[in-house]
């Protein structure tokens, strides 16, 4: 059991606990996080299943969590570790059951005091347009033939069917496609699934929320992201949905047989792997790259809906022209990059669990038009603290293999939250502090209230002190859809 005393403190900001702490620890694990922070962090399994990240054959530098890291599967919320290929492991707990669960911010040209007035039939129409809730189908639904190419091309795919612009792609994460997929290692359940669920927001922590830019932090780099003062914008947090949980359910299935083929034992049985190069884990790759093209495609459709429905709303007052898409990241997702450990570059397959990456400038696959500043980086809060844009930083590239935290951090089950406050209750407060709600249920409400998480402007303070990504602005919220 590990304590907040066994972390050495090497920073106001990083915490660590040395290599020599568990005798199978094959690297030091460190935490971000404030001193004020420790207690609630201790409080479930996130630093042990840390310790146990740094367990991973093949793992190099640190395993790493973010300030918003709490309990997970295999991985904490808020991991990341990269391994040394070509046989450093793959893990599917070091991505997660919602692969490529993402944020997407597009902009606007409006200004928050004429959206209020309208923000009822606004949050009406976005309602009608995207389908929330579990097990959530759209309109739009696709062959078995049509899949295959949705699972190939991701958003791309959707841009080419009319869902959205070609400057899209440019502004999404990896130009929102995986080259990696191939439809051919997702299971039959997993494509069942996958069907009738493009462009639908699904439920839990997801939501579509209108906000408004609330404090700007940096005039230059919010004016290039089209970040106004006062100005609407949208977000978008949802992922692969049942697709990519099948895909991640399939794959700890191969992989617990595969662990005793390469003789791998870990601590953890959610920390199911395989070497990188194994026929195991390239299987899992290629489908694994599948779901996160799939996520990028139903983010697609979504932002298509959103923009067709502020066109409704707002008439000649918005044209496509005037919604720009800021940014898209991923959260949940492995990649093999290139970095830099104790002075040696490395190619590496970087899992990131719960967090985000944030490419440094002059990074060439940060959006060109944005690369002096560095990548964006999208950390959504709470119902009624609102959310942030940072951009990614040198420091970040050099301390963390480009990565950030992805939001505020769970600090109560589900089943505690709703506990604490009625849904109904919780859509009462939010409507009489001016936030307009659509829900799915009320339960779900509850679940996902802002007493179920972390303070994020303690959890944002801490990536930008420690330098690993920094401030743009931050943004509130107006309207809130959840499932």
């Amino acid at each position: 059991m590990v304590n907040p005393q066994d972390l050495q403190r090497l920073s106001p900001y990083l915490h660590e606990i040395p290599q020599d702490w568990r005798e199978d620890m094959r690297v030091p694990a460190r935490l971000y996080a404030s001193e004020a922070m420790l207690e609630d962090i201790a409080t479930d399994r996130s630093l042990e299943q840390l310790i146990n990240t740094a367990t991973l054959p093949g793992i190099v530098g640190h395993a790493l969590a973010m300030p918003d890291a709490h309990q997970g599967y295999g991985f904490p919320i808020g991991g990341v570790a990269a391994t040394a290929l070509p046989d450093g492991v793959l893990s599917p707990g070091g991505v997660g059951y919602d692969i490529n669960c993402g944020v997407r911010v597009l902009t606007t040209s409006l200004d928050a005091d004429e959206v209020r007035p309208q923000m009822n039939a606004l949050m009406d129409a976005l309602s009608s347009q995207v389908p929330v809730g579990v097990g959530s189908s759209g309109a739009l639904r696709v062959s078995s033939q049509e899949l295959q190419d949705v699972l190939r091309d991701g958003a791309e795919w959707a841009v080419r069917k009319g869902y959205g612009l070609r400057r899209d792609l440019e502004h999404t994460e990896d130009g929102g496609r995986l080259d990696a997929a191939d439809p051919a290692k997702v299971s039959e359940r997993a494509l069942e699934r996958g069907t009738d669920q493009i462009g639908t927001l699904g439920s839990g922590n997801h939501f579509l929320e209108v906000d408004r830019v609330s404090e700007v932090y940096d005039d230059e780099a919010a004016e290039a992201m089209g970040l106004r003062l006062n100005s609407v914008c949208v977000w978008i947090h949802c992922g692969s949905r049942g697709l990519g949980h099948q895909v991640c359910t399939d794959a700890v299935r191969a992989m617990q047989s595969a662990m005793k083929k390469y003789d791998i034992t870990v601590p953890d049985r959610e920390l199911v792997c395989a070497p990188f190069s194994s026929p195991e884990a390239q299987a899992y790759f290629a489908a694994m790259a599948c779901a996160a093209n799939y996520a990028w495609a139903n983010r697609q459709v979504i932002a298509h809906s959103v923009r067709e429905s502020l066109m409704r709303v707002f008439g000649s007052k918005v044209r496509r022209d005037d919604l720009p898409m800021l940014y898209d990241v991923c959260h949940n997702i492995a990649k093999v990059e290139r970095h830099t450990v104790d002075g040696q570059e490395m190619e590496l397959v970087v899992h990131r669990k719960g967090a985000t990456r944030a490419f440094g400038p002059g990074h060439p696959d940060v959006p060109e038009a944005l690369r002096e500043l560095g990548q964006p980086v999208l950390i959504p809060g709470n119902m009624r603290s609102g959310s942030y844009v940072f951009l990614g930083t040198e420091r970040g590239m050099a301390d963390t293999f480009g990565s950030s935290c992805h939001g505020a951090g769970r600090v109560m089950s589900r089943t505690q939250a709703r506990k604490q406050v009625r849904g109904q209750t919780l859509r009462e407060e939010l409507e009489q502090a001016g936030i307009v709600v659509r829900a799915g249920s009320m339960s779900g409400l509850a679940e996902e209230g802002p007493h179920a998480y972390k303070d994020v402007n303690l959890v944002v303070d801490v990536v930008h002190e420690a330098g690993i990504a920094r401030k743009v602005a931050r943004t509130q919220p107006l309207g809130i859809m959840k499932g």
